[in-house]
């Protein structure tokens, strides 16, 4: 099968402007596609991950990657799937987020000559001047379509700023700069930015004719497996500094099982036959199915040698009796000791299990931290230095967060 097949027997296709001509394009390898990132954080999560996939499977195909990071449009924030307004950020910390990005993305996508592209739209956004771009680009949108997206309207009833009304005029204007500047003939996305990308390619079609329209092409990612793959909080990142290997392996390893076999086939690169054996696989056998998945993303995030780590982790606290030195592990010195112990309080926040001691007190009161498989229910509690000598103690936040301690 082609790769256009093959993406969508993995699932990862939701729709497409023209699917005859896209096939086309994407199994001859003559795809100059796009998909953007905003710089909001310092490090890309999990919910970027299928994108980059998606990526990598394509750029394996023979067609080259466009990745457009969003230095001007962090400036601005994207109010899709929002509440509320983004928090602004400073220059300097939109510049300091890009990098990090590059950075992650270089260990997923090759770049260079005749490869993959690395572009920030800050090189061009940052250079409109602002009646140009009303009456360049404003002219070609009708406010009655852009209120009529569903990027919008979930904002309405709290109110829509002005500012984040522009996004969509900021992002459809990247495609437009794109097709024209570096011949980008494709923009894919996921489904709170299929009005974004639409409006992208009638703006092409405004500015250029309709020959350049004919020319660009529109995927919406089936973002089923960006949705498997966030936290209630979006917490799961790539950095190894934010997220342990032990934890990003520990997060896959406890999918439901409803969602394991979706995730292995959207996000690993198993044969496809491999993966469709295990449609039949249960009870037990889809335990197993969720270490194969564990470790793959986790071999393709962190490396051979650290997803093996994060498996004889997990197996040591599960009743394997591997090594428990790979589970993330804070030591403490005796400076942290007072009269010879710390409190559970002082501890959990020194671990990081939690951001303060308010929230370390809550956790207690609810049933939500065991000591060395002992539910601690008292917030005064403290641990005795004898307690942390030798291979420590092990604390759990729930059912799944471990996190070793010792002095």
């Amino acid at each position: 099968m082609g790769i256009y097949e093959e993406l969508q027997a993995r699932g990862l296709i939701a729709q497409v402007t023209n699917e005859e001509e896209i096939r086309n394009l994407i199994n001859s390898g003559g795809a100059k596609f796009y998909i953007g990132f905003d710089p909001t954080a310092d490090s890309l999560h999990v919910g970027h991950f299928m994108a980059l996939c998606l990526m990598k499977r394509l750029q394996m195909a023979g067609n080259q990657p466009v990745v457009l990071i969003g230095g001007g449009t962090g400036y601005v924030g994207d109010p899709s799937g929002r509440s509320d307004m983004r928090s602004m950020m400073t220059p300097e910390t939109i510049q300091h987020n890009c990098d990090c990005f590059k950075k992650q993305m270089e260990r997923f996508i090759e770049f260079g000559p005749d490869k993959a592209l690395m572009v920030n739209n800050a090189d061009w956004l940052l250079k409109l001047n602002y009646i140009e771009l009303l009456r360049d680009v404003g002219a070609c949108f009708s406010v009655n379509n852009m209120l009529r997206a569903e990027c919008y309207k979930q904002r309405m009833e709290k109110g829509l700023s002005f500012l984040e009304f522009n996004y969509m005029i900021m992002q459809s204007y990247d495609f437009y700069h794109l097709h024209k500047t570096y011949g980008c003939n494709m923009q894919f996305g996921g489904d709170d930015q299929w009005s974004n990308m639409l409006f992208g390619a009638d703006l092409i079609r405004r500015k250029l004719g309709e020959d350049a329209y004919a020319m660009t092409i529109t995927l919406l990612m089936n973002s089923e497996g960006k949705k498997m793959g966030k936290t209630a909080s979006g917490a799961v990142w790539l950095d190894p500094e934010k997220t342990s290997p032990f934890d990003f392996y520990q997060y896959w390893r406890n999918v439901g099982d409803a969602d394991v076999l979706k995730c292995i086939r959207m996000l690993t690169f198993l044969p496809l036959e491999e993966i469709d054996a295990m449609d039949k696989w249960e009870g037990s056998e889809l335990n197993r199915a969720k270490e194969i998945l564990a470790f793959e993303l986790t071999r393709m995030v962190h490396g051979e040698d650290e997803a093996r780590k994060a498996e004889e982790a997990a197996k040591a606290l599960f009743g394997g009796g591997a090594n428990k030195e790979n589970v993330p592990t804070t030591a403490l010195s005796v400076q942290d000791l007072s009269d010879g112990a710390i409190g559970m309080l002082d501890l959990l926040v020194k671990t990081g299990l939690a951001p303060s001691k308010g929230e370390a007190r809550r956790l207690i009161q609810q049933g939500g931290i065991t000591l060395d498989e002992e539910k601690v229910s008292d917030p005064t509690a403290k641990v005795a230095a004898a307690q942390l000598s030798g291979e420590g103690i092990m604390l759990r936040k729930g059912k799944k967060v471990f996190h070793r301690v010792t002095l």
